[in-house]
């Protein structure tokens, strides 16, 4: 195969708010900005980067593409991950076993419950 997964994009207003939010989010050192404005956090492996870029209009509406955090202690990460800048929202999930949050930049991301065993 000829197509390798590079990043992740993630647009914002604050890139080195969102940027520093997600590095402190995941334990991964940031870099940047480049002369252009772009951090990234590099997770190493096979794992995509996460690129921060800056873009004029503001959030308006649900991602269509989101993170899924797999947390050793779900209720200690969604606190330390408020304490970072994190919200807990409603985007009419219901009674789910996972928590959907949003970053400082209204980003959404859920926190799921411990893998059994």
């Amino acid at each position: 195969m000829t197509l390798r997964w590079h990043c992740l994009v993630v647009d914002g207003h604050d890139v080195e708010r969102v940027a520093r939010f997600w590095s402190a989010a995941l334990g991964l050192p940031l870099h940047g900005p480049s002369a252009d404005g772009e951090c990234w956090l590099e997770p190493g492996g096979d794992s995509p980067d996460l690129l921060f870029l800056q873009v004029p209009e503001s959030k308006t509406v649900k991602n269509r593409l989101h993170l899924d955090l797999r947390p050793d202690d779900q209720g200690a990460e969604m606190a330390r991950l408020e304490s970072l800048g994190a919200r807990r929202i409603d985007i009419g999930q219901g009674e789910v076993s996972w928590v959907v949050m949003a970053d400082p930049e209204g980003n959404e991301f859920c926190v799921l419950a411990p893998r059994a065993g």
